[in-house]
């Protein structure tokens, strides 16, 4: 094994982020979005609930701890919504959504009327308050010293609101071009993170389905259509990933969540995906342009692809194999589940950088897909379910690997 592979965090056994919330904390949560309460009224519910979810992550022997993204209406929640000089608008024309972004035309479907609700950035950029450091402080409190390591937070896909609204992302008044709009972004991001480390923060992880949109022939053919370059883009992306991790700590792990959709099911759109395609597309760039040491990639689904495009995947670098779904609550079979992953190992030992199977079985974690609640209502999964789910990642790999 290369003696620069950063193994742990993450773990053998992992989870993406987002976990069930219980019907307690919901009810509450709608109570405050109604306005029958005050967010200080919510506080004990949340703070209940993420030490239940905590312990549960102990005994099932998961290393990794979140708070289950229990103080999130929503995955991305944290860094625009603080962020000044981004606004909240309730009524944005629906023309300023782009139709080619995946989920655009499923969100259309659902808003009332002409407008839709998002973030625009109407004035210069500037992170004058933490985003994540109460979420980060609190879960501190609650574990052990030797476990702050092992604390994961999950942020907001950088260039988040920019797919979403295109030409409509910033006002021009305020920046003339992507490149002045994305430099105070990333200086944003680059004084959180110095932030999360003197605080004791070592495990990032940064969830981002627009990148895995790239593979996406259907928004691929859709940009070409309204003569949006969407490798230019994707450049941009990637420069804006290393722009927000330069300088970065070097003993902070960092990592990249794709996935391809993980709707909410109170929609009556059962945790549905919005795209599909391999990572072909855009593997070289992922693996080898982005400062990041690992990569949770979706791989519940023939809709992620082959592993052929792991033949790219560095030394230096580890890949968490999202094989087991968080949608639905049937269970996966764990011996096809290390047949999946030693195929794996097969593919990036014979690939561009040859190597052992075991040294390449050495880079490999596994995890759920994707959270169980990507929005705060979840997916049609019970608390049980879950309990289920995060026991086989764990019990697969405690049959593949020994140091878990």
């Amino acid at each position: 094994m290369s003696p620069s592979l950063k193994l742990s965090p993450p773990f053998r056994a992992d989870h993406i982020g987002s976990l069930k919330r219980p019907a307690d904390l919901l009810a509450k949560r709608s109570d405050l979005d109604a306005g029958k309460c005050t967010a200080e009224d919510l506080k004990p519910l949340e703070d209940k609930a993420i030490n239940k979810i905590v312990q549960m992550q102990r005994e099932l022997g998961i290393k990794s701890i979140t708070d289950g993204e229990f103080r999130r209406h929503m995955f991305f929640d944290g860094v625009f919504d603080n962020l000044d000089g981004m606004k909240y608008l309730p009524d944005v024309p629906l023309h300023m959504f782009m139709d080619y972004v995946p989920d655009i035309p499923a969100f259309k479907k659902l808003v009332v009327g002409k407008t839709g609700s998002s973030f625009i950035c109407v004035g210069k950029l500037k992170r004058t308050r933490p985003f994540y450091k109460d979420q980060f402080e609190y879960l501190k409190s609650i574990t052990k010293p030797e476990e702050h390591k092992n604390i994961k937070i999950t942020v907001c896909a950088p260039e988040w609101f920019h797919l979403r609204h295109g030409p409509y992302a910033y006002d021009k008044k305020v920046y003339a071009n992507d490149d002045e709009y994305f430099a105070d972004i990333a200086q944003a991001y680059r004084e959180e993170i110095q932030d999360l480390y003197s605080r004791g923060c070592r495990n990032l992880q940064f969830d981002d389905p627009l990148l895995a949109y790239f593979c996406a022939e259907s928004m691929i053919k859709g940009m070409t259509e309204v003569g949006v370059d969407h490798e230019a883009l994707l450049n941009t992306y990637v420069k804006v990933y290393n722009d927000c991790l330069h300088d970065r700590p070097a003993d902070m792990n960092i990592g990249l969540h794709l996935c391809r959709g993980n709707f909410k099911a109170s929609q009556g759109l059962d945790g549905r995906h919005f795209s599909e395609g391999g990572y072909d597309r855009i593997a070289v760039k992922l693996f080898h342009e982005i400062d990041v040491d690992c990569y949770y990639l979706e791989y519940d689904t023939d809709r992620a692809g082959t592993f052929e495009p792991l033949k790219h995947l560095p030394k230096n670098k580890v890949v968490v194999l999202g094989l087991i779904t968080s949608k639905f609550p049937e269970l996966e079979n764990k011996e096809e589940l290390k047949r999946k992953v030693h195929s794996a190992a097969e593919v990036i030992a014979q690939g561009t950088e040859k190597r052992t199977k075991e040294d390449a079985l050495n880079q490999i974690c596994i995890s759920p897909q994707c959270g169980f609640a990507s929005h705060s209502e979840g997916n049609k999964v019970s608390d049980e379910d879950v309990k289920k789910k995060l026991a086989l990642v764990v019990e697969t790999a405690k049959e593949i690997w020994t140091d878990v």
